[in-house]
């Protein structure tokens, strides 16, 4: 069996979403008690054959079933899309009936982040969208506390629900350094508890 380890399982198009995992699992390494294990999903096509690539040009390696039953925790992100979070990340949790079926994920803690084109376009209804289905999974939600000064001095992303970022309208601003503070607290947030459940 593989020593624990914390799952950072996001889906990212601008890039935004994929750095705010990359500054949580720098969170999860700073606690010390356990590794991160960065993984995507694939895109979803409106074409009916599969045509996504076994394993990804660049960035995190695919998520398969055994990197979710397997973590002592996870923190799960998405960009915005509506409000709520994107299909490629709906569609691999959708497939994880069998991980509820034997309650494999419950009592581990689990946490949110996501990334916004928008200021107010809907960080905190996308965070509720990614937690809903992990509650389904008896999954402890993790959040941000207020004792996180970022929280009070962010004029941007973070949020008591999860780590944000806004991205601009063109994709192009780069997580500013209370929002990487707030990701990163995320991230040893969710380790720590999961060292004390482990």
């Amino acid at each position: 069996m593989s020593a624990p380890y914390i799952l950072v399982l996001y889906y990212s198009r601008g890039g935004a979403t994929a750095e705010m995992a990359r500054q949580i699992a720098r969170g999860v390494q700073r606690e010390g008690s356990m590794d991160a294990r960065l993984r995507t999903v694939p895109p979803v096509s409106a074409v009916s054959e599969a045509t996504a690539p076994a394993i990804p040009d660049e960035g995190a390696v695919y998520c398969e079933p055994d990197d979710l039953r397997d973590c002592a925790g996870l923190l799960l992100g998405s960009p915005t899309r509506f409000g709520n979070m994107a299909a490629p990340l709906k569609h691999f949790i959708d497939q994880t009936s069998d991980l509820w079926l034997s309650g494999a994920l419950i009592d581990k803690p689990a946490a949110v982040f996501t990334s916004t084109s928008s200021l107010h376009g809907g960080q905190e209804s996308t965070l509720l969208s990614m937690m809903t289905p992990l509650m389904h999974h008896g999954m402890l939600m993790v959040g941000l506390p207020y004792s996180e000064a970022g929280l009070m001095r962010t004029q941007s992303g973070g949020t008591p629900y999860g780590a944000s970022h806004w991205a601009g309208d063109d994709n192009g601003r780069a997580l500013d350094d209370t929002e990487s503070s707030l990701c990163q607290a995320l991230g040893a947030r969710v380790a720590r508890i999961a060292r004390g459940l482990v």
